[in-house]
């Protein structure tokens, strides 16, 4: 019998093993490099759906130097006008310069917080926010909490965090548990 899962998952083999094992999944939450790749897609997957992002997520890894925000800090020019020119990702100016200011912004959270997840971890209370929706129709696009969460960011310089972004990045690093009631996650 097949399983049932969260109603925003297509049959694309991708999208199924992302919901299984990574969203809403905590086991990664203290890696704040996986943190930084995160934010990173989140922001670059705006006014777009997140499949095609996860179809590019190889490309990216490889394109931003496997997420590491010391090296992404230091991009030059000729480093932006490539990433313009990869084909692999998505070329959008505004989305790769964000890419570069928030490296620089996510390093200076690292210094005053010591973790990028310390910081994360206050935003919420030091608890994970479960939530109980009975169907996806129910499920929030922001909160209170993506709303503090994108305020805070905003005030430390970083860009392309809004509420929305914020709420889907929470939900991705198991911030926050959307498994709706029908998942075989759910509770999990």
């Amino acid at each position: 019998m097949e399983k049932e899962r969260c109603k925003w998952v297509t049959n694309d083999p991708l999208y199924i093993k992302y919901h299984d094992e990574e969203w809403g999944n905590m086991d990664r939450f203290n890696d704040d490099r996986y943190l930084f790749e995160m934010l990173l897609l989140e922001g670059a997957q705006a006014g777009l759906s997140w499949i095609t992002i996860l179809k590019r997520r190889e490309n990216y890894r490889h394109a931003f130097d496997n997420f590491d925000p010391k090296i992404i800090a230091t991009y030059t020019s000729d480093k932006k006008g490539a990433l313009l020119e990869d084909k692999g990702i998505i070329r959008n100016k505004r989305k790769i310069e964000s890419a570069i200011r928030n490296a620089k912004a996510f390093l200076q959270v690292q210094e005053e917080y010591g973790s990028f997840h310390a910081f994360l971890w206050e935003i919420v209370g030091r608890r994970q926010i479960i939530n109980h929706w009975e169907y996806h129709e129910e499920v929030p696009a922001k909160s209170v909490e993506s709303e503090k969460l994108s305020k805070e960011l905003k005030k430390r310089d970083f860009s392309f965090v809004g509420p929305v972004i914020c709420y889907s990045f929470m939900q991705a690093v198991g911030l926050i548990n959307d498994h709706t009631k029908s998942c075989f996650l759910y509770g999990e």
